[in-house]
């Protein structure tokens, strides 16, 4: 049986985040962390299809007792159909497959069952329920339970059901799947979706293996957050500390704590769990860190509080707040800046996606950052901006709108000096 692992995606959508795939949770990117559940279940060989952009990091992948194939997908205007088909030529005509986007994370359990089950048809297509509207395919059943109509994107308020297509799908016969999407016509970037149409139209059975556990899909930057929260608490064990680790005796640490190799953690600090140190971070005097991921060779430097937030690699802070926020890598905040993190109306908090507004959901989001920026001391950001890669923010400032990649940001003020009269 073969997998399709699907990780070729430009991350449009995840902007300023360069590409979501690549993502580092616990010492592991998304996409190996993928290959590890689906290893788990099982899968051992697969096909990884990436795009220009991130090729030549999928190719020094290498796990135990797994074979990997990276292809790339030439024209990423095509979509998942695109990027099937770049696999096509590691695959035997008649074997199974299964397609899997590299960005849809779920427990690790789903995978043993979907490899496991027994199909009567042409194949499966997870699908979990849903009560409230979410930007992706829906499915209608018939009265067996096998797939009528996929849907995709519909406006809100026109869902056909609750079912969302979740992309993991099997196929018994992987010509078949080749051969339907090489028919398929779409002028838009569906066509691996009006392939699937078209197969159940034309008399294809397709069960649908209804899934109710974990499902977090990344497809918005906010939704960083809620998987840093489940790689957080997914592993069981308390405190757990790799190799050269120092920690002062008056630290307190509680509950779920990952401290990676060479981390430091200095007197008078709190590390409140769940929580991941990377390698080599020191965690500076009198600094609160709660249920946050911090990446490797950072410095959370004195009186500094991180809460709720995914920090990635060599980010310095120093006295700041960083709440609900996801910073980049090589960041780095002069001392007294603060991230706002909930509006005054207390109202969900938007994004801007793509040129329009997009409601998070989340009543607490700081902001969201690309790689490369620096940041003078006491500016204060407001809930939900984004700051591009490459840029300066200067010093003493508020920023209230996203700054776009390659600025450089400075207020203007005026400072009023005058003579010193004494009183007496």
């Amino acid at each position: 049986m073969k997998v399709i692992l699907l990780a070729s995606g430009r991350s449009f959508r995840m902007k300023p985040i360069a590409d979501k795939n690549l993502l580092t949770f616990c010492g592991k990117t998304l996409v190996e962390h993928q290959l590890s559940a689906l290893g788990k279940a099982g899968l051992k060989d697969v096909v990884i299809v990436g795009g220009k952009h991130n090729l030549s990091f999928l190719r020094t992948l290498r796990v135990k007792n797994m074979r990997l194939a990276v292809v790339e997908q030439k024209n990423l205007d095509d979509g998942m159909a695109g990027g099937v088909l770049s696999a096509e030529r590691h695959c035997k005509k008649q074997e199974s497959v299964i397609v899997v986007s590299a960005n849809d994370v779920v427990d690790e359990d789903l995978y043993k069952k979907v490899a496991r089950a027994k199909i009567s048809g042409d194949g499966l297509i997870v699908a979990k329920k849903v009560t409230s509207y979410f930007p992706g395919g829906y499915l209608t059943l018939d009265k067996k339970g096998f797939i009528q109509k996929i849907v995709e994107k519909p406006k809100p308020g026109t869902e056909p059901s609750q079912l969302i297509n979740i992309v993991i799908h099997r196929f018994e016969k992987a010509d078949y799947l080749f051969s339907h999407i090489k028919n398929a016509r779409s002028k838009k970037d569906d066509r691996y979706e009006v392939a699937l149409q078209g197969w159940f139209s034309d008399g294809g059975h397709f069960q649908a293996l209804q899934y109710d556990g974990f499902w977090q899909p990344v497809k918005f930057p906010w939704h960083v957050l809620a998987l840093m929260d489940y790689f957080l608490k997914k592993d069981g064990k308390d405190l757990r500390k790799g190799k050269n680790v120092v920690v002062s005796r008056s630290a307190k640490i509680y509950g779920k704590v990952v401290l990676a190799d060479g981390v430091k953690v200095f007197d008078n600090a709190v590390i409140q769990g769940p929580a991941y140190v990377g390698k080599n971070t020191v965690v500076g005097n009198n600094v609160l860190v709660r249920g946050s991921h911090i990446g490797n060779n950072c410095v959370i430097g004195f009186g500094s509080e991180v809460a709720r937030s995914f920090l990635g690699d060599t980010v310095w802070l120093h006295n700041n707040y960083v709440g609900d926020s996801v910073i980049g890598n090589d960041v780095a905040f002069g001392a007294g800046t603060v991230t706002g993190n909930y509006r005054l109306d207390a109202k969900a908090i938007s994004m801007n996606i793509k040129g329009e507004k997009k409601g998070s959901g989340l009543h607490k989001l700081g902001i969201i950052t690309g790689d490369h920026i620096r940041v003078g001391i006491n500016t204060s950001f407001m809930p939900g901006v984004t700051v591009g890669s490459n840029s300066f923010v200067g010093a003493g400032i508020v920023v209230g709108e996203d700054v776009p990649e390659g600025s450089f940001v400075r207020g203007e003020w005026k400072l009023k000096v005058t003579k010193n009269v004494p009183t007496t």
